[in-house]
């Protein structure tokens, strides 16, 4: 599975804690710049969008979830935090097990 990751300058450990999980980040915009505000297509090859909240503005949040919902990609928000990720993951799929992302 490919993600796509908006929000924060930088990743730290998420890329592995998502790797774990067989989620590689296909591409990660800050969405800091207005530029990256306005270039809101989502690549092609795109399986998830994952928004972190606690980094990201309204406006760039709703366009990028509507760039989603137009491509039928599924959308994960949450705090940048490994917890919050997990538990996020874990309510998106099903059996998924948060205490395994603690390993």
């Amino acid at each position: 599975m490919k993600a796509t990751v908006v929000g924060a300058d930088r990743l730290g450990n998420i890329p592995q804690l998502l790797e774990a999980r067989g989620i590689r980040v296909l591409r990660h915009v800050s969405g800091r710049d207005a530029s990256a505000q306005r270039r809101t297509a989502l690549p092609r090859d795109t399986d998830l969008l994952i928004l972190f909240t606690d980094f990201l503005n309204h406006n760039a949040m709703r366009a990028f979830r509507s760039a989603a919902q137009d491509g039928g990609v599924p959308v994960l928000a949450c705090r940048r935090s490994g917890s919050a990720l997990m538990e996020a993951l874990a309510r998106l799929v099903p059996g998924a097990s948060v205490c395994a992302a603690r390993d």
